[in-house]
């Protein structure tokens, strides 16, 4: 079955050369690992001698329930993926729930109108954007449930925000840049509601750093009663995962509602679904080989297929390329140039080896010679063998020469002329070992390019380990 996988610290590896783990090395790591259990699920570490001996059996535990939680291999041991995902830039709040259950006692506004304040502002962004992204960040959750949000400038508030630096009087010290990056309280008087942003952080609003407003909605969900998700495509997991469309998910709008109930507006809003590798209804926005693995772009995310181990892992695509965009429509490798061109709407970008060539996309008119009437790619594949690149748009085909740097002529062709049983839209393609893999929503078409025929008819996620496949 697909494991849920860690989130990629290095994009691809071919190989490891390393020298000898140090005592030292080793002390450090048993400390941060130490830390980080004590921090979100709660071990205890006793002195004693027979203290220490038990709680070397809770590590062990601890361990397992924080590897359960962000879906890695239940193994017990501090293994290399554990403690790269313990580094990643994180909430300060513990992850003692699963999925979007309430903190713990079950916390909750007992009114539905709120008041928040920002006490100071961070230097590294104007007031004016600190206020436009504090505002949006209300109206999202107000959008999905009864609560309404006024901000005050006087006197004490039930949200207060602000900027501060390590030991801040609240007995959750900040640990300087990169790890801890906010922290919230649950909802009551004094502090709770209240919302704290590391200074030592450089906040942004892009994708440079940390996007404080990203991280902000994540906060206010703490803030109204909402615990970390196990869900990769929440904005209430615990893990800093950057997205250019910071929206809320459905299991972030079930989260609040089942706190405070339904949105006050007559058709209730939906949020986004983290797609599941098995799901039998799951369709794929693109597909393209890289460096020898298969990757399936779905809104936001890439489900990696490594042929070498069988195992399907979900990503964000920010986690692979912060600068390029969700809802990708079609992508292309050329594995001579060790190149991938991604592309939406009129629009495309180019990677080279793991680098995004630019943040600047191309437009496929001039790059391609596309007419305008081609208003977006539907799928692209390069077949090696010939160094052309075929383009799918609605029912018809363009080739591409990449040598030449320009269309053959003759197209576009109608699809179902060169390609016998495909016909209509195609979702996406890819080539392997010299056949043409077509997909058309969960259904997919394996196509020899030598005789002209389908040969196989696939479901859609026929590729992962499945049961139902």
């Amino acid at each position: 079955m697909p494991r849920f996988p860690l989130l990629l610290m290095l994009l691809w590896s071919v190989g490891s050369h390393g020298f000898p783990v140090t005592s030292e090395r080793q002390d450090q790591d048993m400390e941060m690992v130490q830390k980080y259990l004590k921090k979100y699920y709660n071990l205890n570490i006793g002195t004693s001698v027979l203290e220490k001996q038990r709680s070397s059996a809770e590590v062990v535990e601890k361990l397992k329930q924080m590897q359960k939680f962000f879906g890695l291999k239940v193994t017990g041991k501090a293994d290399p993926e554990t403690k790269a995902l313990m580094r990643q830039p994180r909430c300060g709040v513990s992850d003692i729930s699963p999925r979007f259950e309430l903190t713990p006692g079950n916390p909750r506004w007992e009114r539905t109108h709120l008041t928040y304040k920002i006490e100071n502002y961070t230097p590294d962004l104007s007031r004016a954007d600190v206020d436009k992204a504090t505002e949006k960040a209300f109206q999202l959750w107000s959008r999905v449930s009864p609560l309404t949000f006024t901000k005050v400038f006087q006197g004490q508030a039930d949200i207060m925000i602000s900027f501060v630096w390590r030991n801040h009087g609240d007995n959750s010290p900040f640990d300087g840049p990169g790890r801890v990056l906010a922290h919230a309280f649950q909802p009551g008087r004094g502090i709770g509601g209240d919302v704290h942003f590391d200074e030592e952080e450089r906040w942004t609003k892009d994708s440079n750093n940390f996007n404080f407003f990203q991280v902000l909605v994540h906060e206010l969900g703490h803030s109204l009663g909402l615990s970390h998700s196990t869900d990769i495509g929440a904005l209430m997991y615990p893990n800093y995962i950057y997205s250019d469309d910071v929206q809320l998910s459905q299991d972030d709008i079930n989260g609040i509602q089942t706190i405070y109930g339904p949105s006050k507006y007559p058709i209730q809003p939906t949020g986004s679904q983290t797609p599941q590798a098995c799901d039998g209804q799951i369709t794929f926005d693109a597909v393209t080989k890289i460096r020898g693995e298969f990757f399936f772009l779905k809104d936001r995310f890439l489900l990696r297929f490594q042929p070498r181990y069988l195992e399907v892992s979900l990503t964000p695509i920010s986690t692979f390329w912060p600068h390029l965009p969700s809802g990708i429509e079609a992508a292309y490798d050329i594995a001579e140039r060790d190149e991938v061109r991604f592309f939406k709407g009129s629009k495309y970008w180019v990677i080279e080896g793991v680098v995004m060539q630019s943040r600047i996309p191309q437009d496929i008119y001039s790059s391609f010679g596309f007419p305008g009437r081609v208003k977006n790619i539907d799928a692209a594949v390069h077949m090696e063998e010939e160094g052309k690149t075929y383009f799918f748009v609605a029912n018809e085909y363009w080739r591409y020469d990449e040598n030449k740097g320009s269309m053959d002529t003759g197209y576009p062709r109608k699809i179902i002329h060169d390609f016998p049983e495909i016909s209509g839209k195609v979702d996406a393609v890819f080539e392997d070992e010299g056949f043409f893999y077509f997909f058309q929503g969960t259904k997919q078409y394996k196509f020899d390019w030598k005789t002209k025929r389908v040969v196989t008819f696939l479901t859609s996620n026929s590729w992962f380990n499945c049961r139902n496949n």
